[in-house]
């Protein structure tokens, strides 16, 4: 019985069909960085991996031209 409530809920995907995945989408690239601001698993993302490649790419690239922080030091 449990099994079938868990099933019925649907989630949504994380990334949009119009969305795409650009180092110049600063809002979409902070979704998939912790507070850290590591670059979070392919499983808590719930992405596919040419998904989570791409994102990763986008990320490294945003961060090198300073468009994202390397590391979160606002503690």
């Amino acid at each position: 019985m449990n099994k079938s409530k868990r099933s019925s809920r649907r989630r949504m995907p994380p990334i949009r069909s119009g969305e795409i995945i650009d180092y110049k989408n600063i809002s979409l690239l902070r979704r998939f960085v912790s507070e850290q601001g590591k670059i979070l698993s392919r499983r808590m993302n719930r992405l596919t991996s040419k998904q989570q490649r791409l994102l990763t790419i986008a990320i490294k690239r945003a961060r090198i031209l300073a468009l994202l922080p390397f590391l979160n030091n606002e503690n």
